[in-house]
């Protein structure tokens, strides 16, 4: 499988309005199947410039370009969290998780944030349940802070989400 990283364009909204309506990836990103291509548009027109976003394409046989994944970084306005940015959105098309797409995106996203930023401080947070989003943050560098007890709904019932932060000393 061939796929490459990029930051997100303008045109990206059908493709990330696909991905995260998705069975299999809307249930751990906070997404609902009514989402409409709309919101998608409007997320791509408002970024600011302490928004680093990035999807992965696949080519597919047509010709034609497929988002497979999308990873946004946001750093803190105020001046004195300027250090610290949140991983806020992490998705990966259900036929290409655990293809190391997500480590990719990860990878494109923390030379954004170590290498351009001096990032010291990511955090993010994550379904209690999603082990696999869990073992890739783990890879790298990220550590659990705290458990957020019910504080979402997915499949019809309350569930836990777990706080992670990466620190990084230069």
């Amino acid at each position: 499988m061939a796929y490459y990283i990029r930051p997100i364009e303008s045109g990206d909204a059908k493709g990330i309005n696909a991905l995260r309506r998705m069975p299999g990836v809307f249930e751990n990103v906070l997404g609902i199947p009514s989402e409409r291509v709309k919101r998608s548009e409007e997320d791509i027109i408002n970024l600011d410039d302490n928004v680093h976003e990035f999807v992965a394409i696949v080519k597919e046989t047509t010709g034609s370009e497929m988002i497979v994944g999308n990873i946004s970084l946001k750093i803190f306005s105020n001046p004195r969290l300027r250090h610290s940015g949140s991983i806020d959105l992490v998705m990966i098309h259900k036929d290409y998780q655990g293809k190391s797409v997500g480590s990719k995106l990860m990878e494109a996203i923390l030379d954004i944030a170590d290498n351009w930023l001096m990032l010291v401080r990511i955090e993010l947070i994550v379904f209690a349940d999603n082990e696999s989003a869990l073992m890739l943050y783990k890879k790298f560098g990220f550590e659990v802070e705290g458990t957020m007890k019910k504080s979402s709904i997915c499949r019809g019932k309350y569930v836990d989400e777990i706080m992670m932060s990466r620190i990084k000393e230069y």
